[in-house]
């Protein structure tokens, strides 16, 4: 490997590391306004995100990318259907930070690629190796688990898994750049985010100028804490072989975990213990599966 190879997979690893890092510690920001209703903050997430891209779009010259996009009728359904499933896995991520249930997103984000490569074989009908099969035996093991020893159906990281497996999923058939491709989708969510805020507000419901000007930063800050690690995630791409970005991926559910055990001290013992082992040495099977083999990957808030 050249010098300039060197420099350019290391800033590829500073910039995809910082996203994922990022995308790890969020839980923190949405836990300093877990008093704001979730469906507030995501109808803030959207319309901050949308005047940050809107920012984003003239800086990168993005204009003719999005037109093309707006002309095309199949790309526009794709992206229909995925602005629902990230505004579904952007809601119920709220939920689990701010009801004390970020380990069960953390489970769901582990879950994540798992649950995309079994998407793969059924809906595209990609051959799954030996180990991916196993990978996926693993995690329905590690769900059933949970649902028959704890009871509960662990809903939160079923949905977030699926979600964000099937929005990956759609953006793949869609093709539309990152940038591009989430300022269509926030923008398509845009009058049901204005409409939900202002009926709020009509009702004397709103939080966001209610008296607390550090909510209302928080709130506005939405935008680029959605939006920033979109593009640092879009630079490390461009500069790292896909097997890396593969790897990467798993320093946000860690982090969540860390997070969700060490400061939030949320319950982990028991049933859960088990299953997290499930899903780890499914994770270790998965990983040897795919290091070499060239893949896709989405970012995961």
């Amino acid at each position: 490997m050249t010098t300039e190879q060197r420099r350019t997979e290391t800033t590829g690893v500073l910039f995809a590391g910082g996203a994922y890092v990022w995308w790890g510690l969020v839980a923190a920001y949405f836990k300093l306004i877990r008093h704001v209703p979730p469906l507030e903050i995501l109808a803030h997430r959207i319309v901050w995100s949308v005047a940050m891209l809107v920012l984003l779009v003239f800086v990168t010259a993005r204009g003719r990318a999005i037109a093309r996009i707006l002309g095309d009728r199949r790309t526009l359904l794709f992206l229909l259907g995925s602005t629902l499933l990230v505004a579904t896995n952007w809601l119920v991520f709220i939920i689990a930070v701010t009801t004390d249930r970020l380990l069960d997103a953390s489970l769901g984000y582990f879950i994540n690629p798992i649950v995309s490569v079994f998407l793969g074989f059924v809906v595209l009908r990609e051959r799954l190796r030996p180990l991916e099969w196993v990978s996926v035996a693993l995690s329905a093991s590690a769900v059933a688990l949970l649902t028959i020893r704890a009871g509960i159906f662990p809903w939160i990281a079923v949905t977030l898994a699926l979600s964000f497996g099937l929005y990956g999923l759609l953006r793949k058939l869609a093709r539309a750049g990152a940038i591009e491709g989430l300022f269509v989708e926030t923008v398509i969510l845009l009058p049901a985010a204005a409409v939900y805020l202002f009926f709020l507000s009509a009702r004397g419901r709103l939080v966001f100028g209610a008296g607390s000007v550090t909510t209302d930063l928080l709130l506005i800050a939405a935008g680029p804490i959605t939006a920033l690690p979109l593009v640092w995630f879009a630079a490390g791409v461009q500069r790292l072989r896909l097997a890396t970005i593969g790897l990467l991926q798993y320093v946000s559910p860690t982090m969540q975990f860390v997070l969700a055990v060490v400061l939030f001290r949320e319950p982990f013992q028991g049933t859960r213990v088990f299953a997290f082992i499930l899903i780890w040495v499914a994770v270790a099977l998965y990983t040897i599966a795919n290091l070499r083999q060239r893949g896709s990957v989405e970012p995961i808030v």
